[in-house]
Order: structure tokens, then sequence, then C-alpha cells
């Protein structure tokens, strides 16, 4: 990719809004301010320019001029993504996909729904609900996040233990490649002849294109929904119960753990009166199907929890008080604001048979390190989310937390597992990449993303280690945490 230190912005800008409209176009300094990043927010650079279209046909023609200057191109949905995944990288175009939030067509018979990739995660269900449909990945976002964010990250949710992550839900993609291009990939049936680029796709966080529409898969509603509630002295005891429910042959719908500062945190800000407030832990278990199914699945849950040292247990079957279970669950992560003024999340999978051991040492690293980690999980699929709680106004504390941080990615490598579950690797993780693959899966992977994008301007510099970003020596971070971009 060539470089050019100077540019005519202005310029572009009037090229950009013959394209778009100037409704379409964000330029000035203190405008750019607002999308200098994602829900990562201890990195942060402006964009040069953001353009927000509204159609398939005006991306094709920004990414197509793009293509032509060899100006790099970041894309953004609801920009609530926790790896810097849509931090704007320096002299960037900024493509905000947030007014293309239409949802283009429903089809109930094949149970599959077209939208555009602004629209919201939520808004999917809410378009379904009605007819008996839903869409299954739920991000703890999801009222926020955008269904094209989901697809660049590859989102999963509290139901993606049962169901699956984004990838088990996308049909097809309408997608604009780097250089103008629009294809389309997958289709109306699921299993479309040659290569899975739908799999390849997803997931693949902005660095082959931009999706900009997206078939998705709709599920029939469930006879019965029961929510579940155990709370257990120790994290260790919820763990257990966790492997013995998995061990027993019963998959959850959903299966989430929070330990004693998550639930404090939770019921100081959302006061659902749910959760036990001495407990060491608690598990939320959700069972669907057949009302028969769920009531003896419930049972089988209930026996289990016991067995592993519950305390007590609490069932909901009505909708409202089902809800109120998963609130606190859904709001752990905004609640952390009332044990600390900052904290820095993490996003490792481990096998299950880990958990306890893996636990553990968190617990042991954040005490050698200094600070209190708050963990609330995924615990079906070992999907963890270790909340570190640091005070970012002392100097020095966000490299410390994030050696922290690195610590535990590690440790989930060690164990079999992985750096991401959900939250993808963007600008954050990406020096975390060796732990997990050799230098020739690497290569392999960069010639891929060459294929789809061969001058690099697709996302530059995420997912992938680079000396430059990645080398000790420029691991130095207060240049990159609040660099300046070039003035106009």
């Amino acid at each position: 990719m060539l470089t050019h230190p100077r540019r005519d912005w202005r310029s572009i800008a009037r090229k950009f809004e013959s394209l778009v409209g100037s409704a379409g176009v964000v330029w000035t300094p203190e405008e750019l301010l607002v999308f200098e990043c994602d829900g990562l927010t201890s990195y942060k650079q402006r964009p040069a320019i953001v353009v927000l279209p509204r159609t398939s046909e005006e991306v094709s023609a920004v990414l197509r001029y793009c293509y032509q200057q060899e100006l790099p191109v970041v894309a953004r949905g609801s920009g609530t993504g926790l790896s810097g995944g849509a931090l704007p990288v320096e002299g960037c175009v900024l493509v905000v996909t947030s007014r293309m939030n239409r949802i283009v067509a429903i089809d109930y018979a094949n149970r599959q729904i077209t939208v555009q990739p602004g629209v919201i995660n939520n808004w999917v269900t809410q378009a379904v609900s009605a007819a008996g449909f839903y869409y299954a990945p739920d991000p703890s976002s999801q009222s926020i996040c955008s269904i094209g964010g989901n697809v660049a990250e590859n989102s999963g949710g509290v139901h993606c233990l049962k169901y699956g992550v984004t990838t088990n839900h996308v049909l097809g993609l309408k997608v604009v490649l780097p250089d103008g291009e629009i294809v389309e990939m997958g289709g109306p049936v699921a299993e479309m002849p040659g290569y899975d680029l739908c799999g390849l796709f997803v997931g693949s966080e902005g660095t082959l294109g931009i999706a900009t529409e997206i078939t998705l898969r709709l599920l029939k509603s469930a006879e019965a929904v029961r929510v579940l509630l155990a709370d257990f002295e120790t994290i260790e005891q919820a763990g257990a119960a966790v492997s013995a429910i998995i061990g027993a042959g019963i998959v959850p719908g959903g299966m989430e753990i929070m330990d004693n500062l998550s639930i404090n945190a939770v019921e100081d800000v959302v006061a659902t009166n749910c959760y036990p407030r001495d407990a060491g832990a608690i598990l939320l278990v959700e069972v669907d199907g057949p009302v028969i199914e769920v009531e003896q699945m419930a049972q089988a849950v209930e026996a289990l929890c016991r067995t592993a040292g519950a305390r007590s247990l609490r069932s909901a079957t009505d909708a409202h008080e089902r809800l109120l279970l998963w609130k606190g669950r859904k709001a752990a992560f905004a609640a952390m604001g009332q044990l600390s003024p900052n904290y820095y999340v993490q996003d490792g999978v481990i096998p299950r048979t880990q958990l306890q051991r893996v636990l553990a040492r968190i617990e042991q690293l954040g005490a050698e390190h200094g600070y209190r980690v708050a963990n609330v999980f995924h615990a079906g699929d070992g999907n963890l989310h270790p909340l570190i709680l640091y005070d970012g106004r002392i100097a020095g504390e966000l490299e410390k937390v994030e050696r922290l941080g690195g610590e535990i990615l590690k440790l989930c490598v060690q164990v079999g597992g992985s750096i991401s579950g959900e939250h993808g690797i963007g600008a954050e993780k990406r020096c975390y990449m060796g732990e997990m693959f050799t230098p020739v899966d690497l290569e392999t992977m960069q010639q891929v993303r060459a294929v789809f994008d061969p001058k690099n301007l697709a996302n530059p510099t995420k997912i992938f280690p680079t000396p430059r970003t990645c080398g000790e020596a420029a691991r130095a971070k207060a240049a990159a945490h609040f660099p300046q971009a070039e003035r106009y």
C-alpha cells in the first residue's frame, strides 16, 4: 500500500458528497471526534473522513474511489466492538453503515430474513416475533449492536451454546470487495456448492470487504422456556455444575455464570432483587423446547445443581420473570462502573473441563498483579469474560492491566482454548495471534486476505501481528492510545 502523507481532504470530501450526498459525509475535526474509537475506548485515533452510505451501490462507489486513490478504509457499524476492530487508522476513510438500516425482505416460508448491515440485532427478533419467530444470536449489546458488526466479529451471545454463533445463522451475503466490486456469497439454501465464502467472510473483521445485505436464518419460537437460577458458595461449585449438566447430555439454550463481584455490581445498578448478594457465584440456565422435554430437563438441571452444592434454586417460566433473571446478566458489563472507574475486558475460550482450574488461576493472577477481576461468562461453551478493574487516571495502569489480560489469554491457549470467542482480534489482540498460530498459519491467512484485498487497504493493521505493531520497542503505547490524526 502506498502512503501519501499529505492529501487534499477538502477535495476528497467533495468527491464523497457527490457519491452519497452532503449529509453522508463528516470531515470537520470536531465532528470526527465522535468516531475516534469503538467500545475499546483505551485506543483512540481520529479518522481523516467519515462516509455514511445508504445502499450497496453507494458503498461500491466509495470503495472504488478509495481503491483508486489508495485510501485505507475501515468499516464501522454501531461502534460497540470491544477489540478495536472499528478503530480508525491514520489517514483512513471510515465507512459507517448506520444509515443502512432497512429490513429488505422477510420470508417466513423459508425461515429467513434479509437486512442491511446497520439493522440493530434486536430489531430482527422484534420484526418477526409476532409471527412466532426469532433470531438466535444475542450479544449482551443486542439492543445497540448492528448485524453488520455481528457478521464482522462473528458475535455470539447467551444462546450460542445450543444455537451457535453468527456464522451458523448467515445464509447469504451481498459484499462489496475492497476494489468496489459487488459479489454474492452463499444463497437461500443452507448448503451451497463450491467454497464456503460466507464462512470465510463472517468473522473477517472488515479485512475482506463490507457486507451490505445479509440473509439470516430465523428460528421458530420454542413451545416452552424455563430459566433457572442456582446460587453457590463458590464459583468452583458453579463450574462443577456446568460440567455435570453438559456431561449428562443436556444442552441448555444458555448457561451463564456470574461471580460475587458481578452479582453485587448488578444489584446496585439494576436491582433485580433476584441475585443473592452473599453468593460466591450464580448460575443461570435456560432450557427450551416442547413442554414435556423442558419439564424433564429442568428437573434434571435442578438435581445436578443441588448435587454440585447449590444453596437455593429459583425457576421462572413467565416471560416477565425470565427477562428479570436475564436482566442482570445483560447489564453486567455496564454495572462495573459501580466498582471501578475503568475496566478492561478479555474474551478467551477454554474447554469446559478446565473451568475450575482456569478460574482459580485468573484469581491468582489478579492477586499477583494487584487487581480485582470480576468474572461474567458463557459457561456452557467456556467463553470467559474476565473484567479487570482499574483506575485509568493513574499513569501506567492501562499498560499493567493489558499485561494481565495478555497473561489470561496465554493461559486460555495453554489449556487448549482460544484468544477470542466473540469479540474478535482487532487492534487489541493481534500481538497474541502467534500464541495460537504458527508463522506458516499466519502467512496462509494473509495470502487469503491478499486475494480479496491485494493493496491491503481494508482495515489494515488489524488481526495480524506485525513488527511495527507488536515489537517490544513499539509497544510503548503513549502515542498509540491518543495519537493525533492529520490536521486539515
